[in-house]
């Protein structure tokens, strides 16, 4: 999944479909993205939904295991910003100005302080990015995926992560009094949730108001809580016991506690995490399995991230193959994450497959790496855009089908929006 979670994403269509006037015409027709992609764009599927994230998280994960991007795509990154410091999935003409029109988003945003933070030199579009995000901060201290929107615990978490990497701290950047930790403990579900949703997180409120369960949220909302961003140091989790018992979470870090329980028991039987689709059995989620284990080595539980990423090692080439650049920066950060090598990742090089869909990268500091012939004919051949298309088909029907704003599984998403 390109977007960090199918939650957002599904919160991305409703709006964007909300926005969206209704035409006598319904042929298709290319978007404007699709009809010249800049080449300094990682993937070949149209960026109009997840252009400045994918870019993101392709420039992160490069960056994380010590290949140089090219300078290109990451002046490219840096270009895509509004006037006002937010960004949009893509801007085919940023010489005009952003405007009302301009679907501007907290996840992109967040995302690409992530990514330009750690490359470093960026600091005055990292500054303008941070201003925007605290600007459109909830009273409740969350964010929701477009400015005004409910808080919900993927985009909040994006957010902390993004404040985390441009070295501030999120308990300190409030709104009415709240800060963006609050907001997820807002999002916790108690000890005694019915069913088997004790200590997860929810996406939102449901319509009654009420917390549902939800896989992904809870392995960004466990991130989040513990002001983590995509990139997780191995070795630098919290020391959490994962089967430890659920306690009332009257902490950030009680609830991340009980957040990792809930993955570690999600993840038992299989060692992944399923995306259920209205009408269809249950499919194996890789990007929100590979989430998952980012999480789960945030808070310290090595054990289960351990199992989960041999799961993906074995499973998640194929996946990653169709879904693109996002998967692949998915994949690389939940390898990095446990200590793995994501140069040898069940037989993948990572490194050089994500490399592979972007534009020529640098010799320096890369192993591996395809030369730009072999990267166009490896683009061609594997990143034919599927993946993305398939998933935002799929999150258009999950709205359709379930009537709600979330279903979720990213990674989905992971993966922009």
């Amino acid at each position: 999944m390109n977007v960090r979670s199918s939650a957002a994403v599904l919160a991305a269509i409703a709006v964007i479909g909300a926005a969206a006037p209704a035409t006598a015409d319904s042929s298709p027709s290319p978007s404007p993205s699709q009809q010249a992609l800049p080449s300094a764009l990682y993937g070949e599927s149209d960026p109009q939904y997840d252009g400045v994230w994918r870019q993101s998280l392709a420039l992160l994960a490069q960056h994380t295991v010590g290949a140089e991007p090219p300078e290109e795509a990451v002046d490219w990154l840096a270009g895509q910003q509004c006037a006002d410091g937010s960004f949009a999935p893509f801007r085919a003409d940023t010489g005009t100005a952003c405007d009302a029109k301009t679907m501007v988003d907290t996840n992109q945003t967040a995302a690409a302080v992530q990514a330009l933070a750690a490359l470093g030199g960026h600091d005055a579009v990292t500054g303008k990015a941070l201003g925007w995000l605290k600007s459109v901060q909830n009273k409740d201290g969350g964010w929701g995926y477009t400015a005004g929107g409910a808080s919900d615990a993927n985009s909040t978490s994006v957010v902390v992560g993004a404040l985390a990497a441009a070295g501030e701290k999120p308990a300190e950047v409030v709104k009415g009094g709240k800060s963006p930790y609050d907001a997820l403990l807002k999002l916790a579900l108690p000890c005694d949730a019915k069913g088997d949703g004790a200590g997860a997180f929810a996406f939102q409120p449901d319509k009654k108001g009420e917390l549902v369960a939800n896989t992904d949220a809870t392995a960004a909302g466990v991130a989040g809580s513990l002001g983590a961003g995509l990139v997780v140091e191995p070795g630098k989790g919290k020391d959490g016991a994962a089967d430890a018992a659920c306690e009332k979470a009257g902490t950030p870090e009680q609830a991340a506690a009980n957040g990792a329980a809930h993955l570690t028991d999600a993840l038992a039987a299989d060692g992944h995490l399923v995306s259920a689709l209205p009408g269809a059995e249950d499919q194996p989620d890789y990007g929100n399995t590979a989430d998952a284990v980012v999480a789960l080595a945030a808070q310290g539980a090595t054990g289960p991230a351990a199992k989960s990423v041999a799961w993906l090692e074995k499973n998640a080439a194929d996946w990653a193959a169709q879904s693109g650049p996002a998967a692949y920066a998915q994949l690389i950060f939940a390898a990095h994450a446990t200590g793995t090598d994501p140069r040898a990742f069940g037989g993948t090089d990572l490194v050089k497959q994500l490399t592979a869909t972007g534009p020529a990268a640098p010799a320096a500091g890369t192993s591996g790496e395809k030369n730009g012939q072999e990267q166009k004919d490896e683009k061609e051949k594997d990143d034919s855009g599927a993946g993305s298309g398939v998933w935002w088909a799929l999150g258009v029907c999950l709205v359709a089908g379930a009537g709600v704003g979330i279903l979720v599984s990213s990674r989905k998403k992971r993966q922009q929006p």
